[in-house]
């Protein structure tokens, strides 16, 4: 349906990818598709800067610097128990970094993705039973 607000969010972030320089572009998409084939219900939106992608709250999102490509775990708990997963991979706080050259691997994308969508649904279950 167009007009409504998940598709003007939606555009904000097509905006947003769109702005950026050619080889973040592509980055960004090949993300995208795997966050959204992982969590196809969620919402996206434009927020501080970066596309936020929404599944009862904030899972994930993703940006750009000068230099490299973000993605937001939204979870420092979440990077400090992946310490394995992330070895050789630019990490600080809930924040990955990477290179176009350089993509975090597809696998490790998923893995975040599921495990946000999992921490948000227990985090919703709990909100019920409060």
């Amino acid at each position: 349906m167009s007009g409504t607000r998940d598709d003007r969010q939606s555009s904000d972030v097509d905006e947003y990818i769109g702005n950026q320089p050619e080889p973040f572009q592509a980055t960004l998409e090949a993300l995208r598709a795997i966050i959204r084939s992982e969590a196809p219900e969620a919402t996206e939106r434009f927020s501080y800067g970066v596309a936020v992608f929404r599944h009862r709250y904030d899972l994930v999102g993703i940006g750009v610097t000068r230099t490299a490509c973000s993605f937001y775990t939204m979870s420092p708990d979440l990077v400090k128990s992946m310490a394995a997963e992330l070895r050789g991979v630019k990490h600080a706080g809930a924040t990955l970094r990477f290179t176009p050259g350089e993509p975090l691997p597809e696998e490790l994308i998923r893995a975040v993705v599921r495990a946000r969508i999992a921490a948000n649904e227990a985090r919703a279950g709990h909100a019920k039973q409060a």
